[in-house]
């Protein structure tokens, strides 16, 4: 061995005990790194994009420590040809010179040759080692090269010796060079080109999903929106409807980006990943991801926009957290401005975050400003989040989705139709949710509190309650240039403003199609099943048996005919499910010689509003179904399918349910048949009918259909209301008021502390959705009904039992009837 391989090896070894004691790997692989290469008799080079002497020896560690084929040494092929058991693809200056963009590898030109040389083929381990998942920063064009790479060199080593606890090995599938060779033109000299720019573009894929692109520099980015034109033009407008000089307009415009532009910092991300791991050991009992394979397959390739449901502050923290953990670049995240508080805000710029104020529509210039912002994030490929529902949700449930962000990430598309841009909807279920108290006290009082660093100390009190699991559910992703071609003809060919008429059809869509792909993502909990069936009786107490065999009811339904898609449901069986309700103290068990009762008291019977609202969308159609034959022995299926297929549109849209296009027909004889497996309906003689022996059975069917009573109450409160005046006779605000102090006044008189239930907010969605159904107006400030909306709510009428049809009718009697012609 010559002096110089000597002085080499002996500086290996001394390199390999030091890192020893110093590297900690964290390995992220498609599979287990000791399943990569099994059953394979080729030999094996791994193939890294460049490669310096830390990483090899990184690399040596790694696979010692799995028990994977060495990558030192060299590889000998049939014909006695040696190579390089590690090769580097490009060289690294060359590689970094020309931000990844190398279309020639001389290793891939040697071992092209050696395989064609020897017949042999070859196999490929993909390899990407990242020193602490830091995003580079986009320095610009150096004006000195050689300091400019004395300084990358010193970033290098500054990023191996700091960083070198965060060391992650990404491993790809194993390629066969021979196929690789193959994918290419016949002609050498091209199959060879084709054959690096696929290892190139794969390698740059992997550094997208795990670090993102290139980070401007906070200034730079501020610069960078002033400059363009759409801000210059807004500046100048600005200027001249204030009377103020362009100067004081350009410095308000440069106020307004600085307020707004986030600050992400690699070590800021680093410390609350450790931080925030702690912390979900110490609230939940674990965190379960679900179909994340699939946006690591987009990650690379398109411009993600996350949009998760909004239920808990913990949300926007749990999701970059999680990505972050997953291998992905957590994304940059629209924050309201009430969270930019002191220290708090600073720590939340640095994870990503960028403040907007709740509402600008009276104010061009920083709507123009945030308009930019936002196109140079998804332009440059950096992947953002933010809440389609605007707020968090008070009730559980989805709320109706706000149309600002929607409209704004269109128009960034429009801008620049050609790069590839997908949605992400992301479900977020939790078992006990950290606000919840809080989510009641604001309902009942209808003020909201503001966030501030007080509140959130506050909030940590709770720590050591049990919170149970959480589950994080990634959605069908919507790519949006796909989606608007089927949707939204000519768009490509519209004018991309704010009042284009494609934005204006587009929108509404959108939003309804993701707030349903973000429900079919559901996970359903114990917690929820529970709320579902303690929530449906009388005085909110259960027998355990009874209650036992309901979950186990329900959880029949879901399996035969599922309520979403993606569904995830619960693990164990329905006592391990009631225990579970109990450890976290949202039931009380109540010992008795005759059998144990489940119950919940007043205030937590409104807590569980919440928790059953998560899972209502599930169950929707299996509760309609149930509740036609609480006043209805027997129905045969057209009566049935007349019944309920006037009232399935307003419930789907309030609900946000996806039902895939299929006809309401067929979907009825599905839950109709799940109902029968479940032995809750009996099929006779054409007819459909409740059990007649069985009194458990029939009461379980009575406790299902509950479930959908107090949404058809709303309803019938709002359309009876309605119904009283001439057409025109009440305005849009006031039959909203009156119906909610109507539903107000009728839980009052029950006895029941349910607040949710005369929540303003979803008199307002149902008006929104008879007004796109086409069965009323609003004109010249009043409202105008379709004159066969009294006909279809008479017919609906059969659905109610005559108890509940006169306690309801009783309530609107002091209201001004309407005209002799139009009766109710």
């Amino acid at each position: 061995m010559s002096p110089s391989r000597s002085s080499r090896a002996r500086l290996v070894r001394l390199f390999n005990r030091l890192a020893g004691r110093w590297l900690h790997f964290r390995a992220t692989t498609p599979q287990s790194p000791d399943t990569l290469v099994e059953n394979s008799d080729r030999p094996l080079v791994y193939v890294l994009p460049v490669c310096d002497f830390a990483d090899r020896v990184a690399l040596t560690r790694f696979c010692a420590i799995h028990r994977l084929p060495s990558p030192t040494g060299e590889t000998t092929l049939a014909d006695g040809t040696r190579l390089s058991s590690t090769t580097a693809l490009f060289d690294g200056a060359r590689y970094r010179r020309h931000h990844g963009h190398v279309d020639y590898s001389a290793a891939l030109d040697t071992m092209i040759a050696a395989q064609q040389r020897s017949g042999e083929d070859v196999m490929l381990m993909p390899v990407t080692l990242f020193w602490g998942r830091a995003p580079q920063r986009d320095r610009g064009h150096p004006r000195y090269p050689l300091l400019h790479r004395l300084a990358a060199g010193v970033r290098r080593l500054s990023a191996v010796v700091m960083r070198a606890r965060a060391l992650e090995v990404r491993f790809g599938e194993p390629l066969s060079l021979a196929a690789l060779v193959e994918r290419g033109d016949a002609e050498a000299g091209f199959a060879r080109v084709r054959a690096t720019r696929f290892l190139r573009r794969y390698f740059q894929r992997v550094r997208l999903q795990a670090i993102g692109p290139d980070l401007s520099p906070r200034r730079v980015l501020v610069q960078r929106v002033l400059r363009q034109r759409a801000v210059s033009e807004a500046i100048s407008a600005d200027a001249e409807e204030r009377g103020h000089s362009r100067e004081q307009s350009h410095h308000r415009a440069e106020r307004y980006a600085e307020e707004i532009a986030a600050a992400m910092s690699a070590p800021v991300m680093r410390l609350l990943y450790r931080l925030l791991g702690q912390l979900w050991n110490r609230l939940y009992d674990g965190v379960e991801v679900h179909d994340s394979d699939a946006i690591e397959e987009l990650a690379g390739t398109h411009e993600l926009v996350y949009v998760p449901c909004h239920r808990s502050h913990i949300d926007y923290l749990l999701l970059s957290w999680v990505l972050y953990r997953q291998g992905l670049m957590p994304p940059h995240i629209a924050a309201g401005r009430n969270l930019d508080m002191p220290l708090i805000g600073r720590l939340l710029r640095g994870a990503g975050a960028f403040f907007m104020r709740r509402s600008f529509r009276d104010n061009r210039l920083y709507a123009t400003v945030f308009n930019e912002y936002l196109h140079q994030l998804l332009s440059r490929g950096h992947p953002v989040e933010y809440f389609i529902e605007g707020g968090r949700s008070r009730t559980g449930r989805m709320l109706a989705p706000r149309p600002g962000m929607l409209s704004m990430t269109l128009r960034s598309h429009a801008r620049a139709p050609t790069q590839p841009m997908a949605f992400v909807p992301v479900y977020i279920g939790y078992e006990k949710v950290l606000e919840s108290r809080a989510y009641i006290r604001e309902l009942r009082t209808g003020h909201k509190r503001r966030e501030s660093p007080l509140g959130l100390l506050r909030a940590l009190r709770h720590l050591r309650q049990p919170f149970g699991r959480v589950q994080v559910s990634f959605g069908e992703p919507l790519e949006v240039g796909a989606w608007l071609d089927r949707e939204v003809s000519g768009w490509r060919d519209a004018p991309n403003d704010s009042n284009a008429d494609w934005l204006r059809r587009a929108v509404p869509g959108l939003g309804f199609e993701l707030a349903a792909r973000i429900n079919q993502a559901a996970a359903l909990t114990p917690v929820s099943m529970v709320a579902l069936v303690l929530l449906a009786t009388s005085h909110r107490t259960i027998e355990v048996e009874l209650l036992a065999h309901q979950l186990e009811s329900l959880d029949a339904l879901q399996r035969h005919y599922p309520g979403a898609q993606r569904l995830r449901l619960p693990q164990g069986d329905a006592a391990q499910w009631i225990e579970r309700s109990l450890t976290l103290g949202l039931v009380s068990r109540v010992e008795h010689p005759l059998g144990d009762l489940i119950t919940v008291d007043s205030e937590h019977a409104a807590l569980l509003t919440w928790y059953r609202n998560n899972a209502l969308h599930l169950f929707a159609l299996h509760a309609l179904v149930a509740f036609a034959f609480r006043n209805n022995r027997r129905l045969d299926f057209a009566t049935l399918e007349a019944l309920l297929s006037p009232l399935w549109p307003a419930l789907r849209e309030e609900l946000y349910i996806d039902d895939g296009g299929t006809p309401f027909e067929r979907q009825l004889h599905g839950v109709l048949n799940a109902l029968q497996a479940a032995g809750l309906l009996i099929e006779h003689q054409h007819q459909w009918q409740r059990p007649a022996d069985e009194l458990e059975a029939r009461e379980r069917l009575y406790l299902l259909g509950r479930i959908i009573q107090p949404t058809l109450e709303r309803g019938f409160i709002l359309l009876s209301t309605l119904l009283r005046y001439a057409d025109g006779g009440i305005s849009r605000a006031s039959l909203v008021e009156q119906s909610g102090l109507l539903a107000e006044r009728l839980t009052r008189l029950q006895g029941l502390n349910a607040p949710e239930f005369f929540d303003r907010r979803l008199f307002t969605g149902l008006l929104d959705t008879l007004a796109r159904d086409g069965w009323l107006e609003e004109r010249d400030g009043g409202l105008h009904v379709d004159p066969h909306l009294p006909e279809t709510l008479g017919t609906t009428r059969r659905l109610f039992d005559p108890a509940l049809r006169h306690r309801l009718s009783e309530l609107t009697a002091r209201l001004p009837r309407r005209e002799p012609n139009r009766p109710l």
